[in-house]
């Protein structure tokens, strides 16, 4: 295996690790999750909007604010402990290291996302018998487009005072392409709607994530050692 490979895999495995020890981001996504589905499916009026027509867009703005929760940790465990110069210092590639950070938060957005669909099969009633495998592929392909330019967000955001709050106003506005391409998947995809329909929307999500895996990589050395 690589030498990159390995570190970045040692880099993941080690926020994983500490996040299950605390497992307070992870806790606290699912609870957000958890809610907005609540309110979503309390606040809709079933007479005028049917749960098919609503679903897709809860769906995806449910997965967007509960990845951002999950992501702000990405880098604020190592500020909290004065860890971030020790790790910028370490004999470690900033490639190796942003791509650990990146398998880390697409770990921790994928568990968000896995235990966030069932509950939204509860809430909303939707049959994905036929769409599970799509929803799943449409997922991964979105969300590690967003999840990229997240983490390289995240790495900015942790000098600043405000962490948390920048975040979400730098990343949000990056997410309207991919959670726009799968919410249209996912319609299509929940009305049974063939293939060709969705191409067009799935080569759009493809091409994010090729494009931003490739700019964050590039910008993160330059990010983190400024």
């Amino acid at each position: 295996m690589p030498e990159a490979i390995r570190l970045a895999l040692a880099v993941a495995a080690k926020d994983v690790r500490a996040e299950l020890r605390s497992k307070t981001a992870l806790l606290s996504a699912l609870v957000f999750a958890a809610l907005v589905l609540v309110i979503f499916n309390f606040a809709r009026d079933p007479t005028a909007l049917s749960a098919t027509d609503l679903a897709p867009s809860v769906l995806w703005v449910t997965f967007a604010f509960a990845a951002m929760v999950a992501m702000n940790r990405a880098f604020t465990v190592e500020r909290e402990h004065g860890a971030l110069d020790g790790l910028l210092l370490a004999p470690l590639p900033r490639e190796a290291l942003f791509w650990g950070k990146l398998l880390a938060n697409l770990a921790f957005v994928g568990a968000v996302e896995a235990v966030t669909l069932p509950l939204f099969v509860l809430f909303f009633n939707v049959d994905l018998t036929h769409a599970l495998p799509g929803i799943v592929g449409t997922a991964a392909l979105a969300t590690i487009g967003f999840v990229a330019v997240g983490t390289i967000f995240g790495a900015m955001a942790v000098r600043t005072r405000f962490a948390e709050l920048m975040l979400p106003v730098l990343l949000l506005p990056f997410m309207v392409p991919p959670i726009v391409g799968a919410v249209q998947v996912t319609a299509r995809l929940l009305a049974g709607r063939p293939l060709s329909e969705m191409l067009g929307w799935l080569r759009l999500l493809a091409l994010y994530d090729v494009v931003f895996l490739t700019l964050t990589t590039l910008a993160f050395r330059a990010v983190v050692d400024e």
